[in-house]
């Protein structure tokens, strides 16, 4: 490219111009001297490189600056503005990409054999089977490859042909204007190749629906939302196209006795206000079995225990979760006539039977009174 030529006069603008107006007169002039619609032209091969690197300096602000400033200099020998060119047709795609325009010149449908799409199945499993993994057999329909024609979906005896259309390709090529324009191959639709004796089982699509029995193994520790995938596990792809997979979402059931929060777990339990009063040993649930909880004398209601490792286990095999077991007095409803004498005489003795239990709500209520 010849150094002298200006790039502001090259693009037919003026050093005021804004970027926009730059940006429109390199496109109106790149699709002017576009090599495909100059076939053997050199000299519009030339120019079109020439707009094509005075475009890419021109829409840069940085590099904009150093050639206002110092010319062509700017990009030589190491100049302050240097870093070389890019190819002019790689600019030409960059401004004209994500546009159809792009997409058909450059052939941006391609053709081939597609894949089958992804599956989902829903799995639901109980509490205790999440926290020690599980083994689970699942049924799902889907397509498979049709056992008739082994998924080519040509009938015994006969075979696929390449297209004629395309040779194979997938693609056949329009002219548009000026431009050549690939397009999907409309006899073989993209495939590149043509069943002239199809299936009689698929009806030539390669593919028969069918029961699949799968069996899953569930690691220990897993939650509501996660996802496991088995390749291959979807649809078959027609005429011998790839498999896509299967996605299982899994779902843990609500417990009747545990809440789950991340990898600990909450359970209630209620308790004798004679064991909370004098304190002693109590047997509570957990996801394993039973564990031995000590109740001190004088436990409150409400008080929350923790059991060390008693939780989930964690998918990345790190230390297992806890169980907090919180503690509710439970107090009975019907006394028999001793029962009701010898805690009233109790009560008396504790000097509580018709007071609350605790100095501090007499503090609390007197201040809320003097309110």
């Amino acid at each position: 490219m010849s150094t002298q030529v200006d790039f502001y006069e090259l693009l037919e603008v003026t050093r005021e111009s804004s970027g926009e107006e730059i940006k429109k007169a390199y496109r109106r002039l790149a699709v002017k001297y576009h090599p495909d619609k100059n076939p053997g032209d050199k000299a519009a091969e030339e120019k079109f490189k020439e707009i094509g690197h005075a475009y890419e300096v021109l829409s840069d602000e940085q590099k904009r600056a150093a050639y206002d400033r110092f010319g062509h200099a700017a990009f030589q020998n190491g100049g302050r503005g240097a870093g070389g060119f890019h190819d002019p047709m790689d600019v030409f795609r960059q401004m004209f990409r994500g546009s159809g325009f792009f997409d058909e010149f450059f052939g941006g449908n391609q053709g081939g054999t597609p894949a089958g799409e992804d599956l989902r199945y829903d799995l639901e499993l109980t509490l205790e089977e999440a926290a020690v993994g599980v083994e689970k057999e699942i049924k799902y329909r889907r397509a498979t490859s049709c056992a008739a024609c082994a998924g080519s979906g040509a009938e015994a005896g006969s075979k696929r042909q390449t297209c004629v259309r395309c040779g194979g390709a997938g693609q056949v090529v329009a002219s548009r204007g000026f431009f050549s324009v690939r397009q999907v191959c409309p006899t073989c639709h993209g495939r590149g190749v043509v069943i002239s004796n199809p299936c009689k089982v698929c009806g030539g699509e390669g593919r028969a629906m069918e029961t699949t029995k799968l069996k899953v193994r569930i690691p220990p520790g897993v939650d509501s939302g996660q996802k496991l995938r088995s390749t291959g596990g979807g649809e078959a792809g027609p005429q011998g196209g790839p498999a896509g997979d299967l996605y299982i979402f899994l779902h843990v059931r609500e417990h009747d006795l545990f809440q789950r929060d991340g990898d600990d777990l909450h359970c209630t339990v209620p308790i004798k206000f004679t064991l909370a009063a004098l304190g002693g040993q109590l047997d509570v649930p957990t996801l394993t079995g039973k564990a031995q909880l000590k109740i001190p004398p004088g436990t409150a209601g409400g008080t929350q225990f923790r059991l060390r490792g008693k939780g989930m286990p964690t998918l990345r095999g790190g230390e297992p979760g806890d169980e907090f077991v919180r503690v509710e007095i439970e107090v009975p409803r019907k006394l028999a006539a001793d029962q009701r004498k010898k805690l009233e005489e109790f009560a008396q003795a504790c000097g509580d039977a018709d007071q609350p239990t605790s100095e501090s709500f007499f503090q609390k209520a007197k201040r809320f009174f003097e309110m």
